[in-house]
């Protein structure tokens, strides 16, 4: 009896040894917090792929947008020797020694959401995401056909080259005729810096905010200016609130990348990688989408499931 209990305990630890041999293990590293609405959307599609592709991941990011605690989080990713590695690019020369350093390590590395024109350069693998600069345009050239002259793109993370991308591709789509206001994620400080611009500059008639948390304080700001109604306002990127403001009409749109997929699709292109050596080849565009007043209440649901 007990060479048959020994036995079989000895055939239970190598069954659970190679159910964990064949669990790797990836981690994601973004420049965005998880408490933030845009990247809670993300994590839950890096949580979703994890369960389903049966990959242990670990999500970290810095506490706030801060390039050199980002690339020595990186740094310490690369020392655990993962099987995989997720990261956001939004600044290349900040963080392009500690990706190279990824890939030189044998770790393959994919790109998402910010990262698009350089990820080549650094022997990434593939990026997820979407066009930022096209994006950008398409919003400006959207306002234009809706009679907009003089546009403003609100820019919470200056320095952040998606973000950056962004409001120049809105410039051009605008025909030059738009501006660009720094400041901070602090929503009150947001609203404060807006309102005085447009007290400054009454001929504005559309304004581009860069996500969730710049759309909530400019509409408080256009309302307190006494512009509601009279400027039209996009944004990137969906929230409750920004579908609850589309329905209502106090937002004339949004531009949807499906962050959900950018969070799910590299964690499940790594575990196929890992098992068969396969994986896109390119870029996976998630985005551009334009959600209006007319298709708002389709994602409705979604959104507050924290899919869309």
């Amino acid at each position: 009896m007990k060479k048959l209990i020994i036995a079989a305990a000895t055939a239970i630890s190598t069954f659970c040894g190679a159910l964990t041999a064949d669990t790797s293990r990836v981690v994601v590293v973004s420049h965005g917090q998880p408490q933030d609405p845009f990247w809670s959307v993300v994590k839950n599609g890096v949580d979703e792929a994890a369960k389903e592709a049966n990959v242990k991941v670990e999500y970290r990011s810095p506490d706030s947008f801060d390039m050199v605690k980002m690339a020595q989080i990186i740094d310490a990713a690369i020392a655990t020797k993962p099987d995989g590695l997720v990261v956001s690019i939004p600044d290349k020369d900040a963080l392009a020694e500690s990706i190279k350093k990824a890939v030189n390590n044998g770790i393959p590395v994919i790109s998402m959401n910010s990262g698009a024109d350089t990820y080549k350069q650094l022997g990434v693998k593939l990026h997820v995401g979407q066009s930022e600069y096209l994006a950008g345009k398409g919003a400006g050239e959207r306002m234009r056909q809706n009679g907009v002259k003089k546009g403003l793109c609100v820019n919470h993370e200056q320095g952040n080259a998606g973000l950056d991308q962004r409001c120049d591709g809105f410039v051009e789509g605008m025909g030059g005729n738009a501006a660009i206001l720094a400041v901070s994620t602090d929503p009150t400080e947001v609203r404060n810096a807006l309102l005085a611009y447009l007290n400054k500059n009454r001929d504005v008639e559309g304004i581009l905010t860069l996500g969730p948390i710049g759309a909530d304080p400019t509409i408080a700001a256009i309302e307190q200016a006494g512009a509601a109604g009279k400027v039209k306002i996009g944004t990137f990127d969906l929230s409750p609130a920004i579908l609850k403001a589309i329905k209502k009409g106090s937002m004339d749109f949004a531009i949807d990348q499906q962050q959900y997929l950018q969070g799910y699709l590299p964690v499940i292109f790594l575990s196929q990688y890992t098992k068969y050596g396969v994986l896109p080849n390119g870029e996976v565009q998630t985005g551009p989408g334009f959600v209006t007043q007319e298709n708002a209440g389709q994602v409705v649901e979604l959104s507050k499931k924290g899919i869309r």
